[in-house]
């Protein structure tokens, strides 16, 4: 069972305030909650937001709804993470994932942790060999490495983007990777852009009001989900 720490906050430079845009009439991040819950290998989850008042509305949505939020620096998210850390006193493993991905999926996010421990590395990921959309992202690593990580890293990259340290060129951390059969590598099932949640937003109102637990395979079937990304 591992700790999933979902990283949001309100100030993205290209769509900002995205991680509270509706989809099926809730906050997209409510929604990424809400797969993230049919997890079978999670047994806490935390959204790690910053202290700045821009995510006051975040954090007091979030509350109000029942989810633990943890608030630390904006900028230096390394260290967020391992305030959390510290704060829930977790000792085992972590998934690091962030909220701008409504569309993430619960099996994927759990092959990662038990990939993780079959192998037994410090690190591993489906993004650093990359086989799924972008926007099934998942990391999952030991808590004791992520805590040498935030005692260690000095760059503001590696303290910004939380995990470089752990995967960087001659890291002395073991990693592995988690891959499909098929290469969709070049879907974007993410939210960065207008563009980008026009497209999930569409997703959702086609499957979630029969189905909300609408699955990748759903999505794959979607006569738009591939052909039609650049008319949107």
């Amino acid at each position: 069972m591992a700790t999933a720490i979902l990283q949001a906050r309100m100030s993205s430079q290209r769509l900002p305030g995205k991680v509270m845009k509706p989809l099926a009439g809730k906050p997209m991040v409510e929604r990424q909650i809400e797969r993230l819950r049919r997890c079978e290998t999670l047994d806490r989850l935390v959204v790690a937001t910053s202290t700045e008042p821009s995510d006051d509305p975040l954090a007091g949505r979030l509350e109000r709804v029942g989810v633990e939020v943890f608030r630390g620096a904006l900028d230096d998210v390394l260290g967020r993470f391992v305030g959390c850390l510290d704060a829930l006193g977790v000792d085992g493993d972590v998934v690091r994932l962030t909220a701008d991905c409504p569309l993430a999926d619960p099996g994927v996010i759990d092959a990662g942790v038990r990939r993780r421990a079959e192998l037994g590395v410090d690190y591993l990921s489906n993004g650093r060999v990359r086989t799924y959309p972008r926007g099934l992202d998942m990391e999952v690593f030991t808590a004791e490495a992520l805590r040498a990580a935030g005692r260690e890293a000095t760059s503001a990259y590696d303290r910004e983007h939380v995990t470089p340290y752990l995967y960087a060129a001659g890291s002395r951390f073991s990693q592995g990777a988690l891959t499909q059969d098929r290469d969709e590598s070049e879907l974007r099932w993410t939210v960065d852009t207008p563009d980008d949640y026009a497209f999930v937003a569409k997703v959702y109102d086609a499957l979630y009001p029969a189905n909300p637990a609408f699955t990748s395979d759903d999505i794959r079937a979607l006569p738009f989900q591939r052909y039609e990304r650049e008319a949107l």
